[in-house]
């Protein structure tokens, strides 16, 4: 039954994630896309895109769409849909909150201890590779358009990625600017 494979995917993406919600794309691709086929590629930027357009965290956001998505395309009726999108957002959440309740006070005092950063240092690398993996993922035809198919809109595409990251990683203007330009430069474009 999907309802139990949404429960414990996402209970398992949740729990086991470092880095946040960047973080976290990639794991969700990998089960909702790569796995089980619950979507496309298309549909999942889809969802990305959604997910950084709405409040909260990207992350959950990300689950609640994917949640809706699959249910719906496993042919159940809309209603039932709701139910996964809810049932995957709670997922994604409720093993990591007890666990952060249960050792948080360990946390708190004995966050100076060399096991507790090294752990800390262990897992940094990790975060950059998962995070690193869900841009690479997000790397696709669907959003950057087949430079054998059209390459015009392809690079187009790849001259806004570069400039907009520049921009950002250069610090010379504001992200909000620079995502209002794109949304413009894609109106305008495509």
């Amino acid at each position: 039954m999907i309802f139990l494979k949404i429960f414990i995917i996402f209970t398992k993406i949740g729990t086991f994630n470092f880095g946040g919600g960047y973080a976290m794309l990639s794991l969700i691709h990998n089960e909702v896309v790569v796995k089980n086929q619950w979507m496309t590629n298309a549909e999942f930027t889809d969802i990305v895109a959604i997910s950084q357009s709405t409040p909260g965290p990207i992350g959950i956001n990300a689950a609640t769409y994917a949640g809706y998505t699959s249910v719906l395309h496993a042919g159940y009726p809309e209603w039932a849909a709701v139910l996964g999108s809810v049932l995957a957002s709670l997922s994604i959440i409720w093993l990591p909150f007890i666990i952060m309740i249960l050792i948080s006070r360990y946390l708190i005092t004995h966050k100076d201890s060399k096991i507790v950063k090294d752990v800390f240092g262990g897992l940094r690398p990790a975060i950059v590779g998962l995070i690193a993996a869900a841009a690479v993922l997000l790397m696709t035809k669907d959003n950057f358009g087949s430079m054998s198919e059209d390459p015009l809109t392809f690079y187009i595409s790849v001259a806004i990625f570069a400039v907009s990251f520049v921009l950002t990683h250069r610090k010379i203007a504001n992200p909000i600017l620079i995502m209002l330009l794109c949304g413009l430069a894609g109106v305008v474009v495509y």
